[in-house]
């Protein structure tokens, strides 16, 4: 469940005023240290030298979490380095102790009798953090790429919980945000509160079967826990994920697409639906696994509770006078995170989107930029016959096959993947959109059927763009799941593709103005 938030200051602890003050002496550490800078969390005090950053846990007992005693705090130190050493060992480096040296005077591993105990991490460069590439502008398509990879493979390896009830889990949930939500009067608007209750509630109601489904099959596991913006930092140029949840294994085993919502709720709320978009279909994609589509009916409940987190957590803090200067620390910033969350449960109705035409004509980057405009955050589901293709035999998205795989037989089985995974999205209740050549017309009243099927409107898209501008496009193409030619489009363009009922588009220009022309018929 969610751990209710108290703030540390406010609680009874045990005196640490000796081991603060040697940890703030720059005297202290063996290297040639110039000045310390202390940071503070609820639960923890790190120490910041420059090169290395020294973390101990203040002597408090909250509702979820017990570090009253030494022999706890070094079991939550020596534990925070157990669960998060094999995903950041560049970050994770031991766990010391302080010891109260004879004649007097503390010392770090001394012969005295240990008096604390402090993890000590290698600090990180300054603007590092997630957070900080997008306020600089230098986040990029690959770096989150390559974080969505990093997920998939750190929940992969996350230790599987078979919950029987995991419906009960997201209850506690949603019982204690409306409990805390009731307790802000004043701070946030009550109708707005009230919104919140009626929609969780009702969403819950809708999912909780599924939710327990998911549970049975293994999607419970122990996860990161607390993956937001200020959790993944870039080393090296490629993507980190630290500061796992250690102090409470209840807190940080759920659903995990519930791990994954906190990320995609926080690109959102910081106005990069773009990428939040990205790494949905990334992992989606890269996970290869079909129930998640299904589980996205959970995904709006989701992010409107990791959206409802951070508004309580705001709200706590103004309640008891201890804003810490970051900006969630506001009653606006509250609001707003309310805001989200209300807007999550009132999703529109879902549609499916096709996009159609020869290689060449823009149907992937034009579909790919519809995908995070067309839904609320984080967007629709992007399906690709050229990924689905290279899953279908089992290969990277940027092995090329050969040519016998090209064939009729291959090509229907394709379609058929896609056919069968846009259904469950859309029976999700979440919107998708299709890219393919769509050449032959049973292919385009195959995915007009699913439309119907499944009550939903449908919207086909049909580029176009002359042979000159297709031949010089696909073969400037790198790094790109395609393997269409120059030859491949002039096979293309020798057959007919039958009367198109879509929206033809013309798209031999820029993509913006492709882009545009598609939203102004959508």
């Amino acid at each position: 469940m969610t751990p209710k938030m108290v703030v540390a200051d406010t609680l009874p602890t045990l005196d640490q005023t000796e081991v603060i003050a040697f940890l703030s002496d720059p005297a202290s550490y063996p290297d040639d240290v110039q000045a310390i800078k202390i940071v503070e969390t609820h639960a923890a005090r790190v120490f910041l030298t420059g090169n290395e950053a020294f973390k101990i846990k203040k002597a408090i007992t909250l509702p979820y979490l017990d570090f009253s005693t030494l022999d706890r705090r070094k079991a939550a130190c020596e534990y925070e380095l157990q669960i998060n050493q094999p995903h950041a060992p560049e970050v994770y480096l031991d766990v010391l102790a302080i010891t109260s040296e004879t004649g007097g005077g503390l010392a770090f591993d001394g012969s005295g009798k240990p008096v604390e105990w402090v993890l000590r991490m290698r600090q990180f460069p300054d603007n590092s953090l997630l957070g900080d590439l997008i306020k600089a502008d230098t986040l990029t398509a690959e770096f989150v790429d390559c974080l969505a990879d990093e997920i998939v493979r750190y929940q992969g390896e996350a230790p599987m919980v078979r919950d029987q009830d995991a419906g009960t889990r997201m209850a506690a949930i949603v019982d204690e945000l409306c409990a805390a939500f009731d307790e802000a009067a004043g701070l946030l608007p009550l109708p707005d509160v009230r919104r919140f209750e009626k929609a969780a509630y009702a969403a819950l109601h809708a999912c909780r079967g599924l939710l327990d489904e998911r549970g049975r099959q293994g999607y419970v596991r122990r996860c990161h826990g607390d993956l937001h913006l200020s959790n993944i930092i870039a080393l090296h140029g490629r993507p980190v994920l630290f500061d796992a949840i250690e102090f409470n294994d209840e807190i940080a085993t759920v659903d995990l697409l519930y791990d994954l919502a906190f990320l995609l709720m926080d690109l959102g709320h910081v106005g990069q639906v773009g990428y939040a978009n990205r790494i949905l279909n990334r992992y989606l994609s890269r996970s290869a696994n079909e129930d998640h589509l299904s589980g996205l009916q959970a995904l709006p409940l989701f992010m409107a509770c990791r959206a409802g987190v951070r508004a309580m957590v705001a709200v706590t803090r103004l309640q008891q006078s201890s804003a810490t200067g970051n900006p969630c620390d506001t009653a606006e910033d509250a609001k707003a995170y309310l805001g989200h969350a209300n807007a999550y449960l009132s999703s529109p109705r879902p549609r499916l989107v096709a996009v159609g035409g020869l290689s060449g004509t823009g149907k992937t980057s034009l579909a790919r930029a519809l995908a995070a405009r067309l839904f609320p955050c984080p967007g629709a589901v992007h399906l690709r016959t050229d990924v689905e293709r290279k899953q279908l035999f089992g290969v990277g998205e940027m092995t090329r096959l050969p040519a016998e795989t090209y064939t009729r037989e291959v090509s229907d089985a394709v379609y058929e993947r896609v056919f069968r995974k846009a259904g469950a999205t859309l029976q999700a209740g979440h919107t998708v959109i299709v890219d393919g050549v769509f050449l032959d017309p049973a292919e385009r009243s195959a995915i007009e059927q699913i439309a119907s099927d499944a009550g939903v409107p449908f919207a086909g898209l049909w580029l176009e763009a002359d042979e000159e501008c297709l031949v010089r496009r696909v073969s400037s193409r790198t790094g790109d799941a395609s393997d269409a030619t120059a030859a491949v489009v002039r096979k293309q363009l020798k057959r007919s593709e039958g009367r198109v009922s879509w929206h033809q588009i013309s798209a031999g220009g820029a993509l913006e103005k492709t882009i545009n022309r598609s939203l102004d018929v959508l």
